[in-house]
Formats: C-alpha cells, sequence, structure tokens
C-alpha cells in the first residue's frame, strides 16, 4: 500500500519534469515540504489513533474502539478542511518565504494551491492507511491505494501529457487520486460491512484526541523534520547553484519515497498487530515482533543501499535524461545519499514500535 503510494507521487514529478520542464519541477520540488507537513498531520493521527483503538480491541472493549475510531475520522475531516483553508490563502507567502525565484513562484503557488485544497482527503487517504489494518482489511487497504495511483497516472497523462495543462493539469491529477484513497474507504465504512470496527454517532473528547495525537507526535515530527531539511537545502541549492540544484534534490527524494515506503509499510503494518499485544499484555510476542522487525529493516537496509547505487544512473536519466549536466549531477548525489538507506529502516521501525 505504502510502496503504490509513493509512485503515483513520484508520477506527478515524471511528468511535470518530462513536458513542462525543469522549472516547473523545480517549482513543485519547493513546496512539497510544506505540502507534507499539512498532511502528515493526518499520518500522526492514523497512527496514534490506530494504537489507541488496537490496544482497545486488545483489551476487549469493542464499542469504545469503536467510538474512539469513529471519533478520529470525524477530527481528521474538520482539520482537514481548516487547513485548507489555512494553506490556499498561506501559499504565495509561503512559496516567497521557501525562496522561490520570480520565474518559479507563479507555478508554486498555482500548483501549493490546487494540491491543498484537497488536504481533507489526503489526510484522511493517511488515516485509513492504518485503520484499515486495524480493522482486518489490509486488501481493502491496497485496492483503495492502487485505485487513486491509477486514477493518478491516467490523469496525469491526460491532463499534463495529452492536454498539456502543465503544473495545474499534475496537481489536478493529484487531488483527484487523493479523493479516491480517502473517500473510498469512508464510503465502505458509512455502509454495512465485515470489518472489526464501524463507524458509530460520537462526539469530540479532548483526552482520547489529546493521547492519539501525543502519542503519533513521533510520526508526525518525523515528517516535520524531513520536511523543515529539505526546506534547508533548497536554500543553500538554490544559493550555490539555482533549479538545477533543486530538481536533483527533488530527484532523490522522489526515490526516497519509493525506497523509504518499503520500511513505512512494513511498520504500519505491524503497528496495529504490537499495539493489540500490547493491550493483551502478551510481551513475549512484542519481544518476538522487535527482533524480528530489527532483523527486517538490517536486511532491507543493504538491499536498498546496494540498488540505489547500482541504479543511479539509470534513475537520473528517468528523471532528467533530457538534460545532461543536470543528469550527472543527480546520478552523482545519488552515489553519496544512497548510504542513508542503511540506517532509515531503524529510526522508522522503532519509531513505529514506541507509538
Amino acid at each position: 500500500m505504502m510502496i503504490f503510494t509513493s509512485i503515483y507521487g513520484v508520477v506527478d514529478g515524471l511528468f511535470v519534469s518530462n513536458f513542462a520542464g525543469k522549472t516547473a519541477f523545480a517549482a513543485i520540488n519547493l513546496v512539497m515540504p510544506f505540502i507534507m507537513v499539512l498532511g502528515g498531520i493526518g499520518f500522526m493521527i492514523g497512527t496514534g489513533g490506530t494504537a489507541l483503538v488496537s490496544k482497545t480491541l486488545g483489551e476487549g472493549q469493542q464499542e469504545e474502539a469503536n467510538r474512539y475510531f469513529s471519533m478520529m475520522i470525524l477530527f481528521t475531516a474538520l482539520l482537514g478542511v481548516l487547513l485548507a483553508v489555512f494553506g490556499v490563502v498561506c501559499m504565495r507567502p509561503v512559496a516567497q518565504f521557501l525562496g522561490a525565484t520570480p520565474e518559479m513562484l507563479d507555478d508554486c503557488v498555482r500548483y501549493g494551491r490546487i494540491v491543498i485544497a484537497f488536504t481533507g482527503a489526503f489526510m484522511l487517504q493517511n488515516v485509513f492507511q492504518s485503520f484499515l489494518i486495524a480493522a482486518e482489511k489490509p486488501k481493502l487497504g491496497l485496492a483503495a491505494t492502487v485505485a487513486a495511483g491509477v486514477t493518478n497516472m491516467a490523469l496525469d497523462a491526460l491532463f499534463v501529457a495529452g492536454f498539456r495543462w502543465g503544473i495545474a493539469g499534475a496537481a489536478i491529477a493529484t487531488g483527484l487520486s487523493q479523493c479516491v484513497g480517502g473517500l473510498f474507504p469512508l464510503v465502505y465504512f458509512l455502509r454495512p460491512n465485515t470489518s472489526r470496527l464501524r463507524l458509530v454517532k460520537t462526539r469530540l473528547e479532548l483526552r482520547p484526541m489529546l493521547n492519539a495525537c501525543g502519542n503519533g507526535s513521533s510520526e508526525l515530527m518525523s515528517n516535520i523534520s524531513s520536511s523543515i531539511v529539505s526546506m534547508l537545502y533548497n536554500f543553500q541549492l538554490l544559493k550555490y547553484i539555482g533549479e538545477d540544484g533543486v530538481s536533483a534534490y527533488g530527484v532523490l527524494m522522489y526515490v526516497q519515497f519509493i525506497f523509504v515506503a518499503i520500511d513505512i509499510g512494513y511498520s504500519i503494518g505491524c503497528a496495529p498487530i504490537i499495539s493489540y499485544h500490547y493491550g493483551a499484555r502478551n510481551h513475549p510476542e512484542l519481544r518476538n515482533l522487535l527482533t524480528k522487525g530489527l532483523k527486517v529493516m538490517g536486511i532491507l537496509g543493504i538491499v536498498m543501499t546496494i540498488a540505489a547505487i547500482s541504479l543511479s544512473g539509470t534513475l537520473a536519466n528517468i528523471f532528467v535524461g533530457y538534460d545532461a549536466t543536470l543528469c550527472e549531477l543527480t546520478r552523482h548525489a545519488f552515489h553519496l545519499f544512497s548510504f542513508a538507506f542503511l540506517l532509515a529502516g531503524f529510526n522508522i521501525f522503532l519509531s513505529s514500535f514506541f507509538t
């Protein structure tokens, strides 16, 4: 599920880079950290809320688990609307703050405003990715994600390559695909179904919401910290290399999305199981899950590092092969960056385990 999510996010970059040019591609990469911070709040609610709901299920309290689940979905939808309004209004000053050049500014604002308008759907998609596992419906989560991915790729081909709508076409394709990924599971839970969780009448309660958000804050901080690091890199890259530097760094981030999605997917898949056994006080199984998870992360780290080094030239050529200088810069950056994958999985899995 996470791999498909990252792949269809990468498709935007591929189409924009190859059909709209490197200035538009740099514009997307410049504003993407701000977009990810807003959507990452949904990831916080999803991981923290799923931990709370799964723990409650492990304690045998089905009705309370359903109430908590319904509350988290309601809270996500309301917060998504507020964040969308905030993001759309603030997009131009944010783009200027992030260092957008005059050539990039309009593209930054256009792409950012369109994508951020769909923040509610994006947050619901992030929340349901976790809750569908707790509801014992991981295949449905995969189906929703694949449907969203196919929608995005098809609309990218139509809007960007076919209609030549450029950066606006890519943004609309992304937003509509997020609607598929976020609203399809919502419709499923609103109808009679066979899942472990149900949407029931609920109201917003401060203590469980703070508990869930506090518990999921480590995932939010990971998202925010990586976004801030990206902003700082973009500041410096614009200063010393210009648009080429931002574009090269953007390619690295797109490929990282796919590679790290494997670690995130494993961790999200384990999380409800870990929370359930914690609620049931089954500590031997918790130790077993921890040991196996660390082994898996170690093996994945080695495999992904070797793959990143081996495929650096090919991946650079796919994204920016139309510009020889930019392609060589990106290939060289891959070699330097690839060793980060050795340890990335341990950070992600352990953060999820403690959540």
